[in-house]
């Protein structure tokens, strides 16, 4: 992507607080731990779900259901990933849900002794499906919102009367005593919702909540222009945060991710790039990331090869191009922080600068990262209306009557 010339931007305070990454929000690992087999893997069972959200994290060209991996390669996964060490698996998609094999994966992630978490929108789930899940040995439920109330949020995933199906799942999950993660993605168009949504997530009793603003890549990235709150919406969203933390200490735990265009410094990515993380595609491909696909021109390794997840994780070239520090160019080579963040994200650098090699524009030391807040204050300003994520490329939200 190229970049237009801009005014200079004054480079505003840091926000605080520090902003955990997604990887944190997967699986907390221990602090300071190295290169070496994750704890925690996703998995992205499928791309098909009948929600449509603008912001989605599957990449923008979707696999369609016919390239899915099959019941026993996902069987076989399951199990490879126990052998080598993995601890959790996270089922997501898309939606898990539209997978009639489900229940069967849960099943054998179980007996292999994996703890198995549900990463779902809820609105395909029955009761009698969330029995059948819990009795397999599903450990977790982390159900996604889009607003505090109808009106908001089925407009954001473009399915009609989902909230109301989200609630009513939410409360099964507690009745069947499985712990449970309310999961609001927010930004400009749902920001002021997030008070009503933090004391929704008290009133399901959920253990934990993410707060997490909009990381601009794939689906998210197209509608820039409809997501990216103000500067001064970030700032009430922290205070927010900050207040319901301190009232709800030992109720509800509450993690906070803001936007990269309103920070100082990057964030490490998924722990680093091919350090801590990684994630299946519904096609089998191992990725250090989800959002790794919108780098052009990498080839990554797929569990239908003829090599292990082992061999993929610790020899594949996509795995190992970003990996530590050595591939560093300037000015993250000489960074104090470089062994912290490492560099940052490579798909952000990807997509904003034209070079996965870059540092991070959310870096202060990055020449881009003027024009990133740059980018932020426009797009704040920009239109409301949505390019709803689906199989045909996305389809505009119709507006008006």
């Amino acid at each position: 992507m190229a970049d237009s010339p801009l005014p200079e931007t004054p480079t505003p305070e840091p926000m605080a607080p520090v902003a955990v990454d997604e990887f944190q929000l997967l699986s907390k690992q221990a602090e300071g731990s190295t290169y070496g087999i994750p704890l925690a893997v996703l998995v992205e069972l499928t791309h098909r779900c009948p929600l449509q959200c603008p912001y989605c994290s599957n990449p923008v060209e979707l696999e369609a259901s016919s390239k899915e991996l099959t019941t026993a390669e996902w069987l076989r996964v399951i199990d490879e990933l126990a052998e080598i060490g993995v601890l959790q698996i996270h089922f997501s998609g898309g939606e898990p849900t539209a997978r009639k094999d489900l229940v069967d994966l849960v099943r054998r992630a179980s007996e292999a002794g994996l703890y198995s978490n549900l990463i779902t929108s809820a609105v395909m789930l029955t009761r009698d499906k969330l029995e059948a899940l819990a009795d397999a040995g599903l450990n977790h439920v982390q159900i996604s919102i889009q607003g505090a109330e109808s009106r908001v949020a089925d407009r954001v995933g473009g399915f009609r009367n989902g909230h109301v199906k989200k609630l009513e799942v939410a409360r099964w999950v507690k009745e069947l005593d499985l712990p449970l993660t309310v999961n609001a993605v927010m930004h400009r168009q749902n920001l002021a919702q997030l008070p009503q949504i933090i004391d929704l997530a008290v009133s399901l009793r959920a253990a934990r909540l993410e707060v997490a603003n909009v990381q601009y890549y794939g689906w998210a990235l197209k509608n820039r222009q409809a997501l990216m709150p103000s500067r001064a919406q970030m700032e009430e969203c922290t205070r927010v945060v900050e207040a319901a933390r301190a009232r709800l200490h030992g109720i509800m735990e509450i993690d906070y991710v803001i936007p990269d265009y309103y920070a100082e410094r990057p964030k490490q990515c998924m722990g680093g790039w091919g350090r801590q993380f990684f994630n299946i595609s519904p096609a089998g491909k191992v990725l250090p990331c989800h959002a790794a696909e919108s780098i052009t021109g990498l080839e990554f390794d797929s569990v239908r090869g003829n090599k292990s997840i082992r061999w993929i994780w610790d020899n594949s070239e996509a795995f190992n191009l970003y990996r530590g520090v050595d591939w560093m160019p300037e000015p993250c080579r000489s960074c104090a922080f470089k062994e912290i963040d490492f560099g940052g994200c490579r798909c952000q650098a990807f997509a904003l600068t034209g070079s996965a090699r870059n540092a991070d524009p959310a870096c202060v030391k990055s020449e881009h990262h003027a024009r990133l807040f740059a980018v932020a204050h426009e797009a704040a300003s920009g239109g409301d209306g949505f390019l709803y994520r689906n199989f045909s490329g996305g389809t505009p939200e119709k507006t008006g009557g």
